[in-house]
């Protein structure tokens, strides 16, 4: 597609926006919608054609201190606000997300690339965490202390940290801001965020609905920019008490480097090599269904996505072959047509890498049975694909793809597959097929992941707490666990002689 093509193209899609305030180009501050400066923005593209969709503020390093200065002002009043008072205008927050849904989405998969179905879900996931915020604000309970002292009454009470910096992703612009931040301000604390410069427009867009729900000044601020300066400086700054990433393990150890000096709270959701083990006993188009969504959700751009995709050895030809037959029926498309399965990746670097595995896994050994190439839609999409036979020395067995490919390999006895599918540094989610209840809870125990979903893909929400072991993160996200992250405890020791 040509410029003056790619353009049309965006004029059209930008027109399908019911709300136009809700794309901002500027960051928001202390309340305030800001420009940048030197560099004074950056371009926010659209993978599917190129296109550019907005011209973004770059904030430097003295702003990022006045948005810091800002969490901080806002923190002494926010904090002291009742329980039912913070429920209440993050209820409204809500509210908002819910009546936008149909605009937030379309921006996601404008900035993202993701079909357009699937950021529908998203801002769907993005609003559960808020609305069950709203309520768990009010279920900070004090716990009384049977005294051990004569004459002493004792309590235990959770006081909220103070500025949480919170860093998000690309792949999940929305929902990562909103499981983070509505916890933090639940739990009385304000927010710095940074989201990713591929896709800042949807916490731009969540940050003009918080206004309008009542969110004080400072109380939540979004710097856009460069995100070693930004990040940095949130970093290296006290008064920040907690940092909540998501992203990457080699990014989270940088960042957990730059706040050992200041001793903060971490909580980091990071790298995933999920993997997918289906038995003998499993019925077959049921252990297909689970691959697929498994693994090309979001076009393979997940942290759940199924990396490894173990197969007892009885039924890996029959599987390889209807696995291959579905991935056939998969539609490469723009993430606005709504028949389409699979969307651009986010950029070169993800194509580069996807392409780099596939070369690697089939120079060991590996046959490609459905796809393994670049896809004529554009030059940021690819094939959905299924790699077969791959050694567990192939790169794609011991690295993250964040791309629409799959590998495929025999097993043969239950041990034999627990050793190869726990012997990585991660341990986010791992999925089992398999029929038999005892076979279930053995693997449940047995499989070193924070997470096992079994015999289903969607296991995530903001009731469960959503975090993994090993290198794959720090915490938890998501259910009372998530709130509580964000609090200290007290402890209270009365004179009542």
């Amino acid at each position: 597609m040509n410029a003056a093509t790619a353009k049309i193209d965006l004029s059209a899609k930008l027109d399908l926006l019911h709300d136009k305030s809700l794309l901002r180009e500027l960051a928001y501050v202390d309340g305030r919608w800001v420009t940048g400066h030197e560099p004074v923005n950056f371009e926010v593209r659209d993978p599917a054609t190129g296109a550019v969709l907005a011209y973004v503020a770059s904030l430097n390093a003295a702003q990022v201190d006045s948005a810091i200065d800002a969490a901080a002002r806002a923190f002494l009043s926010w904090k002291r606000l009742l329980p039912q008072e913070r429920a209440a205008t993050l209820r409204a927050w809500y509210e908002l997300i819910v009546a936008a849904k149909e605009d937030l989405a379309l921006l996601m998969t404008l900035e993202q690339g993701k079909p357009l179905a699937e950021s529908r879900g998203e801002i769907d996931y993005a609003a559960s965490f808020v609305e069950w915020y709203a309520e768990e604000a009010k279920r900070l309970n004090v716990e009384s202390v049977t005294s051990h002292l004569p004459g002493a009454e004792m309590m235990v009470r959770r006081e909220p940290l103070g500025v949480v910096g919170v860093v998000t992703p690309w792949n999940f612009p929305s929902a990562m801001l909103t499981r983070k931040a509505a916890a933090a301000l639940a739990a009385g604390c304000t927010i710095v965020a940074h989201p990713s410069s591929e896709t800042p427009l949807s916490a731009l867009a969540l940050a003009e609905l918080g206004e309008r729900a009542g969110l004080p000044a400072g109380v939540l601020n979004v710097v856009t920019g460069d995100a070693a300066t930004i990040v940095g400086r949130m970093c290296g700054d006290s008064r920040i008490r907690a940092m909540s990433f998501t992203g990457s393990t080699e990014i989270g150890r940088l960042i957990a480097a730059q706040c050992a000096p200041t001793m903060k709270r971490l909580v980091m959701e990071l790298g995933g090599h999920a993997p997918l083990i289906v038995f003998e006993d499993a019925p077959l188009d049921k252990a297909v269904d689970i691959a697929i969504g498994a693994k090309f959700a979001t076009s393979g751009q997940d942290c759940l996505a199924a990396n490894r995709i173990y197969v007892q050895r009885g039924i890996y030809g029959a599987f390889c072959e209807a696995f291959a037959a579905r991935i056939a029926t998969l539609k490469v498309s723009d993430g606005l047509d709504e028949t389409g399965d699979i969307g651009p990746l986010m950029h070169e670097r993800a194509i580069a890498k996807v392409e780099e595995q596939v070369t690697d896994a089939l120079g060991r050994g590996a046959r490609c049975l459905i796809g393994g190439e670049r896809h004529p839609a554009g030059r940021l999409f690819y094939q959905p694909t299924l790699l077969a036979d791959v050694p567990d020395a192939a790169l794609i067995m011991r690295e993250e793809t964040f791309g629409p490919v799959a590998a495929a390999v025999p097993f043969d006895t239950e041990d034999e597959v627990v050793r190869r599918a726990n012997n990585t540094e991660y341990g986010l989610v791992a999925y089992v097929v398999t029929e038999n209840g005892a076979r279930q809870l053995r693997m449940g125990r047995a499989l070193d992941y924070g997470m096992v979903a079994i015999n289903r893909v969607k296991i995530t929400g903001a009731p469960i707490p959503f975090g993994g072991v090993k290198q794959s993160g720090i915490g938890r996200e998501g259910a009372r666990h998530g709130l509580e992250a964000f609090t200290d405890l007290k402890y209270l020791c009365l004179d009542a002689a």
